[in-house]
Order: structure tokens, then C-alpha cells, then sequence
């Protein structure tokens, strides 16, 4: 089987970059890496993502899927007095985005290795964000929705990047099953931005 960055441990021979991004008007440095997600860039769905999103200062925040950590760091700069928590199956992406928050002087996060949400067990958060793993299949996709709502404070959000053609459809229809109250609060070049909200 090919690897790709849905792996605990990538065995691409390593290619670091450096590469510069302008998200929610800063500019970040970001290295990265061979064996992870969007390497050459940060990926539209992530950028759609990053743009659309609201963090409120002082909440406690999760980011499934931080790859390099554009989403979970922006996440945090926004929001200073936030704690951010960045989780990846991914080792090298764990280590980049340690890497990257101090490259950019971001201290209120954590970064985790994680499967899924397993490193955050018992832990509620206000917001959580991912730009989900497509090509680990949709059974993974959906287990991230179904653990996010367990981990989500009442009235918090789950903030969903996905494309129409990866399957954005059947990922709302899932998330309405879960939460009940899903908004689209955004399309752009095929992406969705889908929030939902839990009530208990």
C-alpha cells in the first residue's frame, strides 16, 4: 500500500520547505515536509477554512488534522488568550507544527500525536476545527464528526472544511444526524464550510 500523509509514521524520503503564507493578515513561516498534507502550499480547503472561522478568545479549541498547523495556529493568533490544541497521526506533521509555532511565536498551543481524538480523552473544547483526512475513507471522516461531538462543550462548534465532489453532501447529511443544527457558511471553488452547532 502507497503511503500518504494519513500515516503514523511516512516513510517519504524527506523534501522541508519553507514556505510563507498570508492568513487572516499575518504572515506565517511554515516549514514543511515530504509525508504531509498540501506540502508545497496551504491548501485552499484550508485557506477557505482559516478565513471563515471564529475563535473566541478564551476558548479552549481543537484542531483533527493539524498537518504543519496553518489552521490550528492561525487559530490561535486570533485568539491569544485561547488554548489551542493541534492533534495528527502523523509524527513528522506533529513535529513541523512544534516547530512552526515557535518559528512564528505562537505559544498557547499543545500539539499532540494523536489517532483521531484518542489524546484528548476526557477534555471538552468551544470550538473545534478540522479539514478532515478524505483519503483515509469516509468511515474515518465520520468517526472524527461522531468523536468531535463528544469533545464539544454545549453550545459549541464543529467547523468542517470538504469539498462537494470529496463527498461534502454525505458529510452534512452525517453531521445533521449528530448535531441537528448544520449551517453552510460558505462555497468556494467547490469547498463547503459547514458549522455545526451541539445542543444538549
Amino acid at each position: 500500500m502507497s503511503q500518504h500523509y494519513y500515516s503514523q509514521q511516512p516513510e517519504a524520503k524527506h523534501d522541508r520547505r519553507t514556505l510563507r503564507a498570508v492568513l487572516r493578515g499575518k504572515t506565517f513561516q511554515f516549514t514543511s515536509d515530504a509525508g504531509v498534507f498540501s506540502k508545497g502550499d496551504v491548501d485552499y480547503g484550508s485557506r477557505a477554512l482559516i478565513e471563515a472561522m471564529e475563535i473566541p478568545d478564551g476558548s479552549a479549541v481543537l484542531d483533527v488534522g493539524c498537518g504543519y498547523g496553518p489552521i490550528g495556529l492561525t487559530a490561535a493568533y486570533l485568539a491569544p488568550n485561547a488554548k489551542v490544541t493541534m492533534l495528527d497521526i502523523n509524527g513528522r506533521a506533529v513535529e513541523l507544527a512544534r516547530e512552526n509555532a515557535k518559528a512564528n511565536g505562537i505559544a498557547n498551543v499543545e500539539i499532540v500525536e494523536s489517532d483521531l481524538l484518542a489524546a484528548v480523552a476526557g477534555k471538552n473544547f468551544d470550538v473545534i476545527l478540522t479539514n478532515p483526512p478524505i483519503r483515509a475513507g469516509k468511515a474515518v471522516v465520520h468517526q472524527i464528526f461522531e468523536e468531535a461531538y463528544e469533545h464539544l462543550n454545549e453550545n459549541g462548534a464543529l467547523w468542517v472544511v470538504i469539498q462537494k465532489k470529496q463527498g461534502a453532501p454525505s458529510a452534512a447529511a452525517k453531521l445533521e444526524t449528530l448535531f441537528g443544527e448544520v449551517e453552510e457558511l460558505g462555497k468556494d471553488k467547490g469547498y463547503r464550510i459547514l458549522r455545526a452547532i451541539k445542543h444538549n
